[in-house]
């Protein structure tokens, strides 16, 4: 339903009762206050809605539910990272991906792999994924900084399978870099509210 993934992205927290069951009232409050507040696309079961410590019932209501209230509002891009590659692309199977926009997948976290190891882990899920898959570099959480080479590398051998990667590395001249040699039609993503707007006045051309 869409080709593309533009604009302002919002990844979506998941709110809990005092009971610690998800609060699919508060989900739809937020779902439909961020759409009416004009977004472009949803984020939901990534590492701000705290993916990694859901049970794995958790996240497939919540990704039902979110599919449910957005309606087909806005795009909606699905978070589902890992660092066991075997289990990442296994788990992709337990998701109703019908009317999904895009796989949004971060490197793993804690184990440290070099980049050839990033290249491989990141190799083997895009070719198991059924959908467009936007790359996650966030080293403050992962413990990893994925180069601009070896995510060059990777959009450029998956053409039009990979289409953009969210740095969150902080490091503007790694994204220039990006940026500057990446195949046409592939965007770099802010995942950093406090160099948005640099990021955007680096690549404006006047």
């Amino acid at each position: 339903m869409f080709s593309k993934i533009e604009g302002t992205g919002v990844a979506l927290v998941t709110p809990f009762t005092k009971d610690e069951e998800v609060d699919f009232v508060a989900l739809e409050k937020l779902v439909n206050h961020v759409i009416e507040g004009g977004i472009d696309y949803l984020v939901v079961l990534g590492t701000t809605g705290e993916n990694v410590t859901l049970t794995k019932a958790e996240k497939l209501s919540v990704f039902e539910k979110v599919k449910t209230f957005t309606n087909e509002r806005v795009p909606i891009v699905l978070g589902h990272g890992g660092s066991n590659t075997k289990v990442l692309v296994e788990s992709l199977k337990d998701f109703d991906l019908d009317g999904i926009a895009a796989i949004l997948s971060v490197t793993p976290s804690y184990n440290k792999p070099s980049q050839t190891g990033l290249y491989q882990h990141y190799k083997t899920f895009i070719e198991s994924c059924p959908l467009p898959v936007i790359l996650y570099n966030v080293p403050g959480r992962s413990g990893v900084n994925m180069t601009a080479k070896t995510t060059l590398k990777i959009a450029n051998e998956f053409k039009g399978k990979v289409i953009a990667v969210k740095e969150a590395s902080g490091d503007l001249s790694q994204m220039m870099e990006i940026i500057n040699n990446a195949p046409k039609g592939f965007e770099v993503i802010s995942g950093d509210d406090g160099i948005t707007l640099p990021l955007i006045a680096a690549v404006v051309k006047v």
